[in-house]
């Protein structure tokens, strides 16, 4: 899938690979002593956000994941 700016597609990539090789030869294994995706995912995520700005996409409201933040508590 590609990324929301044409410009971030290329880093969506390498991030996702990153992600998924951690995840499956670490994470799965027990290593949970950190992401070493975390800088490419940061920079992958500057770029979606200038792109964001760029096409004036309304995003008032949203609530984001990402690397630092808790998911937010349900109200059901």
């Amino acid at each position: 899938m590609n990324s929301v700016g044409e410009g971030c597609t290329d880093m969506k990539r390498e991030y996702d690979q990153c992600f998924n090789r951690w995840f499956a030869e670490k994470f799965l294994k027990g290593d949970t002593s950190g992401d070493p995706c975390t800088e490419l995912f940061k920079r992958y995520q500057q770029c979606v956000q200038k792109a964001i700005k760029e096409k004036e996409i309304p995003i008032e409201g949203l609530e984001f994941m990402g690397h630092g933040r808790e998911k937010p508590e349900s109200s059901s």
